[in-house]
């Protein structure tokens, strides 16, 4: 399964550049740590590496990584901005992301911020179309939070791919048709938070003292698991595989062991009867749950 899932594979980066997710158990690594963590992945047939610039140090590190490997002209890159006044200041921003990164150019860029969507359809949406045509970047999107916005991004002309959250217990944008959508008009799909940040690859015990209301959730993801002979994290890149099959999808690692348990996770083999387990057993999970910014003790 790993040789035609490898290309859909992204490593998201904020913890190389800062300490992130709930299950992070050993913060940000170190600079040689970080640029094992690149090979490995590169290695791994990762090609792609999803930052921002609110990602603490995230785009110097990566683009120190790729001069040490030596693969700057090979990688491709989708970083995303955060607040910008107009748009001299888009492009300012951006340069300063390929200096930072040491690329030639992004392979895509996206706004960071769902508030920012309406801009897409004015100034801001003709400055990233300039950019693509001066090859700046590959292509220009945004990362949303809700399935009402990704579906109303995939509409607007400018935009090319859109990046969403989803995973076994968040299944908002699988029901209201963002993937067929996207299929449709020919544009791409990123689907982040997998793991819900790593909440589902806790000890339920654990995740009781942080989350309370997705304990029982997460007692029912290894209790799965363990019926399928699985662990936690193969249960969740196996939902991934099949129910995103035309998306790219992230993961992240503050670890060289965790880029290997990941690429292993997706090499594995899953029963065919699973997909509609997973659907049938978490069918209506409550959006507190699902959306960490509802989260209220983290």
């Amino acid at each position: 399964m790993f040789s035609s899932v490898a290309s859909r594979l992204v490593l998201g980066t904020v913890q190389l550049g800062m300490d992130y997710g709930i299950a992070n158990a050993s913060g940000q690594p170190g600079h040689g740590d970080a640029v094992k963590i690149v090979e490995t992945a590169w290695r791994g047939g990762v090609h792609e590496f999803d930052t921002a610039q609110a990602y603490g140090d995230s785009e110097r590190v990566l683009g120190e990584a790729f001069q040490s490997l030596g693969i700057a002209d090979k990688v491709r890159v989708l970083s995303k901005v955060g607040s910008f006044n107009n748009p001299a200041e888009l492009v300012c921003a951006v340069r300063r992301s390929l200096d930072r990164l040491q690329v030639p150019a992004l392979h895509g860029l996206m706004l960071h911020r769902e508030a920012d969507l309406c801009s897409l359809e004015g100034e801001t949406g003709e400055t990233l179309k300039e950019l693509e045509r001066d090859g700046v970047i590959g292509s220009a999107g945004i990362s949303v939070y809700s399935p009402e916005a990704a579906l109303k991004a995939l509409e607007i002309d400018c935009v090319d791919a859109v990046q969403i959250p989803g995973n076994l217990l968040d299944r908002r944008f699988e029901k209201a048709g963002v993937h067929e959508l996207a299929a449709s008009l020919g544009k791409t799909i990123y689907v982040r938070s997998i793991f819900l940040q790593g909440l589902l690859l806790m000890d339920p015990e654990r995740v009781f003292g942080l989350v309370a209301e997705a304990a029982p959730y997460v007692a029912e993801v290894r209790q799965m698991s363990a019926r399928y002979g699985l662990d936690p994290l193969a249960l969740c890149w196996a939902y991934a595989v099949f129910a995103y099959p035309q998306a790219r999808i992230l993961f992240g690692a503050e670890t060289v062991l965790q880029v290997k348990e990941n690429l292993e996770a997706v090499n594995g083999m899953y029963p065919s009867d699973m997909l509609e387990e997973v659907r049938c057993v978490f069918d209506n999970v409550p959006e507190g749950i699902v959306n960490p910014s509802l989260w209220e003790n983290v």
